[in-house]
């Protein structure tokens, strides 16, 4: 995956520490030289994301911490597996509880709520793909925790593939197919390598898109099984299996995305993933001190 284009790390330590990147309670009510060990607890089933990104944090607060990370992304967690040991100054693990938690909290809920999607469609061959409808600011941390889940990652965002939707042929006055055609010639000889994916809302664009060069993916939206297996026979019928793949979209939940999935389309991209992920229950609770 590529780097982030900006640092939430920092951007969260900021936002809990404010403008004079002060703890309040640390600085009046632990003592500066205070040590303690804490641990990362899953309070609930789930499957682990984020935890390098906890770990930085805590190293972002106070790179003297000893942070070690007891278990990996993609791992399935119990009640009371720790995921993350700290250890070293009290005031600086306090600093960064709530940001690493809250880091750790957001992307398991995603890779959990993946996991289950990924589940639910087991055995047909389906890629689960995510979809751009993302935090804002972490969207390759979101991403990341959906391949964690077992899914597989879109496009990052608008720059690294073409994806032309219904309102891309609404703001091209007139636009047709031979306008398409031209424009993906002229992307494919401006942009060489850049995949191109159209949105198809009825059988008819199928048919018309599955004529042009050039095109590696076409979006079936909110289309019903029989529309989606209608359209998977129609490329086979053109010939086309071996250059298009058909990426079924819309209306997908863990209740309909197994029929979805035995349509036959390749993909299918869900939204909820990352829109409507909950987050999962962990704390970081201290060691007694004896144990230290």
């Amino acid at each position: 995956m590529k780097s982030l284009p900006s640092d939430p790390i920092a951007a969260a330590l900021a936002e809990d520490l404010g403008p004079a990147g002060e703890d309040v309670t640390t600085a009046f009510f632990v003592a500066p030289d205070a040590r303690a060990e804490g641990v990362i607890v899953a309070r609930q089933e789930c499957v682990l994301a984020g935890l390098e990104t906890a770990r930085d944090t805590f190293l972002r607060v106070d790179p003297a911490l000893d942070v070690a990370m007891e278990r990996r992304d993609g791992d399935p967690l119990r009640p009371g597996d720790v995921a993350l040991r700290v250890r070293g100054r009290a005031a600086s693990v306090l600093t960064g509880e709530r940001v690493a938690l809250n880091f750790v909290q957001r992307l398991s809920g995603v890779a959990t709520l993946t996991a289950r999607f990924v589940a639910a469609v087991a055995g047909t061959g389906v890629r689960l793909l995510d979809t751009r409808k993302t935090t804002p600011g972490l969207r390759a941390l979101e991403k990341a925790a959906v391949v964690a889940g077992g899914g597989t990652n879109h496009r990052l965002g608008l720059h690294d593939m073409a994806l032309v939707k219904d309102n891309h042929l609404a703001a091209a006055t007139g636009a047709g197919i031979e306008w398409l055609r031209e424009s993906i010639g002229r992307l494919r000889r401006e942009r060489p390598g850049t995949r191109v994916e159209l949105e198809a809302d009825t059988l008819e664009q199928v048919a018309a898109f599955l004529t042009l060069d050039g095109v590696d993916f076409i979006l079936l939206d909110n289309m019903k099984p029989d529309q989606l297996r209608a359209a998977v026979a129609l490329r086979e019928q053109l010939g086309r299996s071996d250059r298009v793949q058909l990426e079924a979209s819309g209306g997908v939940n863990l209740s309909t995305i197994r029929g979805i999935a035995e349509t036959g389309v390749e993909a299918i991209s869900v939204g909820a993933l990352t829109h409507s992920a909950v987050a999962v229950d962990f704390g970081l609770d201290f060691l007694p001190a004896k144990q230290l």
